[in-house]
C-alpha cells in the first residue's frame, strides 16, 4: 500500500517525529536506550506505514503482520510506533516510560499494551520467537486457506541487533528457519557496529551475510536511512517464498546526535539535556515542547491507518463468505481460537492406557496419540530425541519445507531454540505446542521456559529421563537438581506423575492450562501400577497432592512423587509391621498443592498429630516447605553416578527397605 505525502522532506519530518518521541521519553525517564531507536527510525516508519497490515482497533486480528522488536532494549521505538499508529497507548504512557504502573516498561512485555507481540529483552529470544510464529503461520495457512480465500497470508517482521545475532539461540533458530524455507520471515539486522563495551570489532568480526547465506537465508544489504532502498528490500523479501530474508541494515546509533552518534555512550543512557538540545538543533527540530507531534505528521499516520482498516474490513467480508462456504473448517477455526477441548478429556486420556506397569514416558507416548486425535491443534516435537521421549504423533506427518501440514516438528539438537520457537507458536494463537527432551537438558531451554512463564503462555514440556534413575548414562545425564530448579520459576507448573493414570491426568491438566507452561517430568524406568482406573479421580492431580495409600488416624505421613511413590508404599508396609500407622501421599505437583486452601492441605498432610517425611530422588528443596520445621526430607545433596538404576537405588538409599530404615532411625532418635 502506498500513501500520500511521500516527498523526502516530509518523510524526514515523520522520521524525526519518531526519533524525538524516543529521545524525549528516555530523557524524561532518565533511563533507557535512545541509540537504537534513533538509528532504526527510518526502517520503522517505512515498515509500519507502507507494508505492515494491522488494525489497532482489533490488535489480535488473526491475519495481522507480526512485528517483533528482538532488540528489546529499544522498546521506546515500539511504543512510539504503537502510539502513532493508533493503538491504545497514549502519549502520557510514553511520558511515563519505565515508571511504576505504566504500559511502557523498560523492555517490551507481552500483555502490557496491545500490539506487543512478545516479551523481549533477553537477546535472541525474539529472533527465535519469530521462527515459531512463522511455523505457526505456515501450519495455519495450510490448514485453512482455500482457493477462494487466503485466510492467512501475512508476514513475520523483526528488528534484531548485534547482540541478538551473537546469542547462540539466534544461530539455532536461524539454521532451522533456513532449513524449513520460512519465506514468511523478514528480519532487519540493525548493523550499527556498536555494543555496550564499544565497537563490535572487540568481539564480533564474523561474516554475518556469509553465515546466514549458509543457513539458507536471502541476504539483502541497505543503508538504513535510504528510504527507497528500505522499501525495495522489503518488496524483495516479500517476493522470496522459499527463503527467510535478512536485511542487513547499516545504521548509525543515536543518528543525528553531534557528540554521541556512533558511540557506545548512546546505547544505554539518556543523551543528556544539553545533547538533546544539540541533536534537535542538528536535525532542525523545534526545541519545545517535548513529545511534539506535528499536526500534519499526525494526519499522515491517521490516513495510513485508515487505509489499513479498509484492508481489514475487506478481509472480514471475505472471511464471512469463507465461513459460509466452508462450515466444517469454520467450526474447527472457532474451536482452535477458543481453545475448546472435549468435556471428557480426562476420561478419554485415561482410557487410552492399559493396566500393565510401564515407564511414565511410555504412558505419555500412548496418551499423546489419543490427545492428538481429539485435540487437532496439538503440535510439537523433540530436540532429536523423539524415540526416547515418545513424543511423535504417529498418525501425523512431519512438518517440513515441502509439507506445512505436518504436526511433528523436528527441532534437531537445538533445545534453546526449541523453547523459544514453542513460545512463538503459542503467542501466534490457535495451536497448543509441546516440546520434548531429557529433563537434564531443560537447562538449555531455561531462558525460554522462564519467558513462557512470564508471558503466561501455554507450552507443554515433555521432560523424560528424570532423576538419577536414568542409570548408566551417568551424572551428566541425571537431572538431580532440575525438578527443584524448575519449581522455583513463578507461574511454572512442574508435574511428576507416579503411574499411567497420574500421567493421563497430568496431560489433561497441561492441555487445559492456558495461563502458563507445564512441565511433565517422566521416568525412563518402569513403575508399578498404583491405581485402579475405576477408583481414580483425575481432578486430584489438579490439587497437586492426594492420599494414595491411607490408614486410619496416621501417626506418620510419607510424601513422594513420581518414581518414589512406589518405594514409599513399600516403606509404609515395613513400618506398619513395626506398629506405625502410615499414610502415603502422592505429590505430583507441589506448586499446585501449595495453592490449595489450608483446610485441604491439612486434610492431606495433618499439621498437628503426624510426623511428616518427604522423599525425592534428587535435590529436594521445595519439599522442605511441604514437611514444615518438624519434618524430615530424604533426598540427594550430590550428583549421580554411572551404574544400573537398581544399583543406584541401593547405593543412594532409595529402596523401600532402606527408606523404612532411615525413617525409623529418625523417628527413634
Amino acid at each position: 500500500m502506498q500513501v500520500s505525502k511521500a516527498d523526502p522532506d516530509f518523510v524526514t519530518k515523520c522520521v524525526n517525529t519518531i526519533r524525538f518521541l524516543c529521545v524525549d521519553s528516555v530523557q524524561k525517564a532518565n533511563s533507557g536506550h535512545p541509540g537504537m531507536p534513533m538509528g532504526m527510525a527510518s526502517v520503522a516508519f517505512e515498515l509500519w506505514t507502507k507494508f505492515m497490515q494491522f488494525n489497532p482497533s482489533n490488535p489480535d486480528w488473526s491475519n495481522r503482520d507480526r512485528f517483533i522488536l528482538s532488540a528489546g532494549h529499544g522498546s521506546i521505538l515500539l511504543y512510539s510506533m504503537l502510539h502513532l499508529t493508533g493503538y491504545d497507548l497514549s502519549l502520557d504512557e510514553l511520558k511515563n516510560f519505565r515508571q511504576w504502573g505504566s504500559k511502557t516498561p523498560g523492555h517490551p512485555e507481552y500483555g502490557c499494551a496491545p500490539g506487543i507481540e512478545t516479551t523481549t529483552g533477553p537477546l535472541g529470544q525474539g529472533f527465535a520467537n519469530g521462527v515459531g510464529m512463522a511455523i505457526a503461520q505456515k501450519m495455519t495457512a495450510n490448514k485453512f486457506n482455500r482457493p477462494d480465500f487466503k485466510l492467512i497470508d501475512h508476514f513475520i517482521y523483526a528488528i534484531a541487533g548485534d547482540g541478538d545475532l551473537m546469542e547462540g539461540v539466534a544461530s539455532e533458530a536461524a539454521s532451522l528457519a533456513g532449513h524449513l524455507q520460512l519465506g514468511n520471515l523478514i528480519y532487519f539486522y540493525d548493523d550499527n557496529k556498536i555494543t555496550i563495551e564499544g565497537k563490535t570489532v572487540l568481539a564480533f568480526s564474523e561474516d554475518v551475510a556469509g553465515r546466514f547465506k549458509a543457513y539458507g537465508w536471502q541476504i539483502l544489504k541497505i543503508d538504513g536511512n535510504d528510504h527507497a532502498a528500505i522499501c525495495d528490500a522489503v518488496e524483495k523479501a516479500r517476493a522470496e517464498t522459499q527463503k527467510p530474508s535478512l536485511i542487513i541494515t547499516r545504521t548509525h546509533i543515536a543518528y543525528g546526535s553531534p557528540n554521541k552518534q556512533d558511540t557506545a555512550d548512546a546505547h544505554g543512557a539518556p543523551l543528556g539535556a544539553e545533547e538533546v538540545k544539540l541533536t534537535k538543533q542538528a536535525l532542525n527540530w523545534q526545541q519545545s515542547p517535548d513529545f511534539f507531534i506535528p499536526p500534519d505528521v499526525k494526519d499522515f499516520f491517521n490516513t495510513a491507518v485508515a487505509e489499513k482498516k479498509k484492508a481489514y474490513t475487506d478481509w472480514q467480508q471475505r472471511f464471512t463468505k469463507w465461513q459460509a462456504a466452508h462450515p466444517d473448517l469454520a467450526e474447527e477455526w472457532r474451536k482452535m481460537q477458543n481453545h475448546q477441548l472435549p468435556d471428557d478429556l480426562e476420561k478419554q486420556l485415561m482410557d487410552s492406557i492399559g493396566d500393565a506397569p510401564n515407564a511414565t514416558r511410555a504412558f505419555s507416548g500412548i496418551i499423546l496419540q489419543k490427545a492428538a486425535e481429539i485435540v487437532p491443534n496439538l503440535v510439537g516435537g523433540s530436540a532429536d530425541l523423539a524415540p526416547s521421549n515418545k513424543s511423535n504423533i504417529k498418525a501425523a506427518a512431519s512438518f517440513s519445507a515441502g509439507n506445512n501440514g505436518g504436526r511433528n516438528l523436528h527441532f534437531g539438537v537445538r533445545e534453546h531454540a526449541m523453547g523459544s520457537i514453542l513460545n512463538g507458536m503459542s503467542l501466534y494463537g490457535g495451536w497448543i505446542p509441546y516440546g520434548a527432551t531429557f529433563l537434564v537438558f531443560a537447562d538449555y531451554a531455561r531462558p525460554a521456559i522462564r519467558l513462557a512463564a512470564l508471558m503466561e503462555k501455554q507450552v507443554i514440556y515433555i521432560f523424560t529421563h528424570d532423576s538419577f534413575f536414568v542409570g548408566e548414562d551417568g551424572p551428566t545425564h541425571q537431572p538431580v537438581e532440575h525438578v527443584s530448579s524448575l519449581q522455583i520459576i513463578p507461574n511454572m507448573i512442574v508435574m511428576r506423575p507416579a503411574d499411567g493414570l497420574e500421567t493421563a491426568a497430568a496431560w489433561a491438566y497441561a492441555l487445559r492450562r492456558t495461563e502458563g507452561p507445564t512441565a511433565l517430568c517422566l521416568t525412563r524406568q518402569t513403575l508399578p501400577v498404583l491405581h485402579v482406573k475405576e477408583n481414580f479421580d483425575a481432578r486430584q492431580i489438579h490439587k497437586g497432592a492426594y492420599i494414595v495409600d491411607d490408614t486410619p488416624d496416621p501417626d506418620l505421613v510419607i510424601v513422594a512423587s513420581g518414581s518414589e511413590v512406589g518405594p514409599a508404599i513399600e516403606a509404609k508396609k515395613l513400618l506398619e509391621q513395626k506398629g506405625r500407622s502410615v499414610r502415603v501421599v502422592s505429590l505430583p505437583a507441589a506448586q499446585l498443592f501449595e495453592r490449595q486452601s489450608p483446610t485441604y492441605r491439612r486434610s492431606i498432610i495433618p499439621d498437628d498429630r503426624a510426623k511428616v517425611v518427604a522423599i525425592e530422588a534428587g535435590v529436594p528443596d521445595r519439599l522442605y516447605r511441604i514437611v514444615g520445621k518438624e519434618g524430615m526430607v530424604l533426598g540427594l545433596d550430590h550428583f549421580g553416578a554411572s551404574a544400573p538404576a537398581k544399583v543406584l537405588a541401593e547405593k543412594f538409599g532409595f529402596t523401600g527397605k532402606q527408606l523404612a530404615a532411615s525413617i525409623s532411625s529418625w523417628l527413634d532418635a
